[in-house]
């Protein structure tokens, strides 16, 4: 073979092995293509299924389809007054001057319609929801969830702790029943369910943000609020704050808010006090409170300090009213109470409801410290008078005392003085008669006419007693007794730096 045949023969051999590759090459495209094509036709992979993390909430529809049925719409009709066209037409040196020329012309009565919210507790037609809600009605609906209208009547009411008892004339009403209140912690979820500015039946979600507040918006502070961060508007007053379980643990009462709006901070009463007060209104039609007969204010870090107390807690006496239980069991002024029947007293609030918790007639055991020693005194309640403010004075404290040094002028109190700035003839005191702006007495929320009675539960007569006595007090605050007019309260004065 020569040359030439030999390059031709391996020309034709390369070009037949590039169409055999070639072709193969088709051929695996080709299959690869019907593997593709063929990939559309199957049936897709499920979703896979959403697992449910145990001790998660990921729903609250099914727990929401049981307490809504039991949370009420109220709409509560007031009559009001209009005002006159001329009320001084009623002034009688006026119609001597102008006779009968103006007519009065005073309109008729109004009528203002308030809507607020209320639970089912009773199958048989019972309904909590706040005093405040049908405080001066004179007429009351209930709306339930199956759009059935009813004329409910009042039971009875209470003020002071701004609940109220309805009833309607139905039966097999689904119901939600009372939980315990005292188990309930900072953090637990929560829903609000109510009628928010009158939308209709609303549910919100949030936690109990606190414990045992107290706004000292209520009639009669009678509060021991929990606190949540659910939203709660106009027209949820009344409504149910329930847990997860489905229990009431509160009726949602109030809001804080600069606007009217849901700010994130709202109130509602404790099912225990709630159930407590519900129980005697439902047997009774009022309640009845237990009654020391002292007041008081929480002791501060200050107060503390200057009475060598272990810790800022619990409440002081600053008066025990004559013949009253507290002075029969020898409950004295300047008496910290810590606890009633061994139940721990954290300040003013806890130990008033705690006291307006009991019955009448009953005996508590009040412990409390009297000169750094815990003493116990048996004490038969007496009953508190309706409309009575509770036990207790909040008063500021704080830090200031005597003339130059503490940015006060005392004088000795005289009857005429004391006429003047409201005092009883017969008190005893060092009155003050002046104190600078920016002073630690001002700091302290002293104010001119203030009587001075005591320094570290020292009776104090002559600015020497007084300087005496607050030297005594050496770096810690001075406690400081003072009247004003008909209130005695004590504050914590520092001389400062």
């Amino acid at each position: 073979m020569n040359t030439r045949t030999y390059k031709v023969a391996i020309l034709r051999a390369n070009i037949l092995l590039s169409l055999v590759l070639l072709v193969f090459s088709f051929a695996s495209c080709s299959g690869q293509s019907h593997l593709m094509n063929l990939t559309p036709t199957q049936q897709a992979p499920p979703p896979a299924a959403t697992t449910s993390v145990p001790g998660v909430q990921t729903s609250y529809a099914d727990l929401v389809s049981r307490v809504a049925p039991a949370v009420v719409t109220i709409r509560s009709t007031e009559r009001v007054r209009a005002a006159q066209q001329f009320p001084f037409m009623d002034d009688p040196m006026f119609r001597e001057f102008f006779g009968d020329r103006f007519p009065q012309q005073q309109q008729p009565p109004q009528r203002v319609e308030g809507v607020g919210s209320g639970v089912i507790v009773n199958s048989d037609g019972y309904i909590l929801t706040n005093h405040h809600v049908v405080d001066g009605a004179i007429e009351i609906k209930v709306e339930l969830t199956d759009n059935r209208t009813f004329t409910a009547k009042l039971v009875g009411s209470d003020p002071p702790s701004d609940l109220a008892v309805l009833k309607i004339d139905a039966k097999s009403l689904p119901i939600l029943s009372l939980g315990d209140s005292d188990k309930v912690r900072v953090g637990d979820p929560v829903l609000a369910v109510g009628n928010p500015l009158g939308i209709g039946q609303t549910v919100t979600s949030g936690i109990i943000s606190a414990k045992g507040r107290a706004t000292g918006l209520s009639d009669g502070s009678f509060e021991d609020f929990l606190q949540t961060d659910a939203a709660i508007n106009r027209g949820n007053s009344g409504g149910a704050l329930v847990n997860t379980n489905g229990e009431v643990i509160g009726i949602n009462s109030q809001i804080l808010s600069p606007s009217g709006g849901n700010i994130g901070i709202g109130f509602a009463i404790p099912s225990n006090m709630a159930k407590a007060v519900m129980d005697q209104l439902l047997k009774t039609g009022k309640v009845r409170r237990g009654m020391l007969g002292v007041t008081i204010q929480s002791v501060d870090a200050d107060m503390a300090s200057s009475l060598n107390l272990p810790a800022a807690r619990g409440a002081i006496v600053t008066s025990v009213q004559t013949g009253s239980p507290a002075d029969r069991a020898g409950l004295k002024r300047g008496d910290v109470i810590t606890a009633i029947n061994k139940q721990p007293v954290v300040d003013n609030n806890s130990l008033r409801n705690l006291v307006a918790s009991m019955a009448p007639g009953s005996t508590a055991e009040v412990t409390a410290i009297r000169n750094g020693r815990e003493q116990d005194f048996q004490v038969a309640l007496a009953e508190l008078p309706e409309r009575q403010r509770p036990e207790s004075e909040e008063s500021s404290s704080g830090g200031g005392t005597s003339n130059e040094k503490f940015g006060l002028t005392l004088q000795t109190l005289t009857a005429e003085m004391a006429s003047r700035y409201g005092l009883d003839a017969d008190d005893q005191g060092l009155l003050v008669t002046k104190v600078d702006p920016g002073s630690n007495a001002a700091d302290a929320g002293i104010r001119q006419g203030d009587l001075i009675q005591e320094v570290n539960r020292q009776p104090v007569r002559t600015l020497a007693e007084f300087n005496s006595a607050i030297q005594r007090s050496g770096a810690r605050p001075a406690l400081v007794l003072i009247k004003r007019r008909n209130v005695v309260t004590y504050v914590t004065l520092k001389a400062g730096s």
